[in-house]
């Protein structure tokens, strides 16, 4: 049953009734068990654990540490392209947007990535606009090919594709698969987008199935935070993971958990996060899904970003510019603002002092090649 079957199958469940019936016994009840279902999880997401927010962070730090040891593994990423076909409110991207678009050559690419690389970055996120006439399949190929002369992990954030362009990329050299649903609410997602290709939310929904059934080694799922309802959203993505668990066992899950950031344009979110709420969205994920990597973006600030790491987070991204050439200068116009502007060398110093490793190479990519 394909994921989108199986998301369905929950439409009849009544979210409101259980959330209300959630007491203190119900969370003591989920914090004694080691393997937790579905509805343990939605259980953790509700405001009534706050009270045992510490005890949960406590665990969740413990199984963090169980899984991942200290490691905490550093990315950057690398925009190469800024066109865009999406109508996306919440994008800079976005072609209605009066931006400054930016597209690079193999040549501009090649210095990019040595400007990355003197960092001592080994790992690299590919990332476009969804823009498939502008950068279609075979240019991707032929950059990945060029990425990998410099790093040992070519993961890719792009617009979604079928089986059979996931395993040309794959054979290229992609290795790492990153696609967020934006939202699960399938009416607040088509209010959304209403042109360009992002519009298909089933061919959406259904894109880390495709790359996993390819052989990617890494998936990774969210929703954009400030879209849609946080619960929901937060549910479903970890519903989303866990079936790709069980139905990939050789292909790495991981879940990531963008907050919306300024960005070009007027959009105000509806909906809102709070920093509490996100720990508790943390520290619920990682005892729902013990084995999944966690991924803490520029989106959020350095303390803030720091103070979360060991209740969960093993990835980070370090150095980023969210603007196509903005590794080499000023670059076109960014796609949000980050949030933490620490440069490569300072994240790892200060992860150090932390009592973290950080991982800049794919030592299993470089021995199993």
């Amino acid at each position: 049953m394909a994921f989108a079957e199986y998301l369905s199958s929950w439409k009849s469940f009544d979210f409101d009734r259980f959330t209300e019936a959630i007491d203190d016994a119900a969370v003591s009840r989920v914090l004694r068990k080691q393997t937790l279902t579905e509805q343990d999880f939605l259980t953790l997401l509700s405001e009534k654990v706050d009270r045992f927010l510490e005890e949960i962070a406590r665990k969740a730090a413990q199984r963090t540490r169980l899984h991942f040891g200290n490691a905490v593994m550093l990315f950057t990423p690398m925009y190469i392209s800024n066109h865009c076909e999406n109508v996306c409110p919440y994008c800079s991207f976005a072609r209605h947007h009066d931006i400054v678009r930016g597209h690079l050559s193999l040549e501009e690419i090649a210095e990019e990535a040595q400007r990355i690389c003197s960092t001592g970055m080994r790992h690299i996120l590919l990332l476009t606009g969804e823009a498939p006439a502008m950068v279609p399949v075979d240019h991707l190929e032929g950059v990945i090919r060029l990425l990998r002369n410099y790093f040992s992990s070519v993961a890719i954030e792009i617009y979604p594709l079928t089986g059979d362009d996931y395993r040309r990329l794959i054979d290229a050299g992609a290795d790492s698969l990153t696609l967020y649903q934006e939202t699960y609410d399938r009416q607040r997602y088509e209010r959304l987008h209403r042109g360009g290709p992002k519009a298909d939310y089933l061919f959406r929904l259904g894109a880390p199935e495709r790359a996993a059934e390819s052989g990617i080694r890494t998936v990774t799922v969210g929703a954009l935070y400030g879209l849609s309802d946080w619960r929901s959203d937060a549910f479903y993505t970890a519903l989303h993971a866990r079936y790709l668990q069980q139905h990939y066992p050789a292909v790495d899950i991981a879940l990531s958990f963008p907050r919306l950031r300024p960005q070009a344009g007027d959009f105000t979110p509806r909906h809102y996060i709070t920093d509490r709420q996100f720990v508790r969205l943390l520290v619920a994920s990682r005892l729902f899904l013990p084995a999944a990597g966690i991924t803490m973006s520029t989106r959020e600030a350095a303390p803030f970003r720091m103070s979360v790491l060991p209740l969960g987070v093993t990835k980070m991204s370090a150095g980023v510019s969210t603007s196509v050439g903005g590794h080499g200068g000023e670059g076109s116009t960014p796609q949000f603002e980050i949030a933490d502007n620490r440069s490569v060398t300072t994240i790892r110093d200060d992860l150090l002092a932390a009592g973290f490793q950080p991982v800049m190479h794919d030592w299993n990519r470089s021995l199993t090649a």
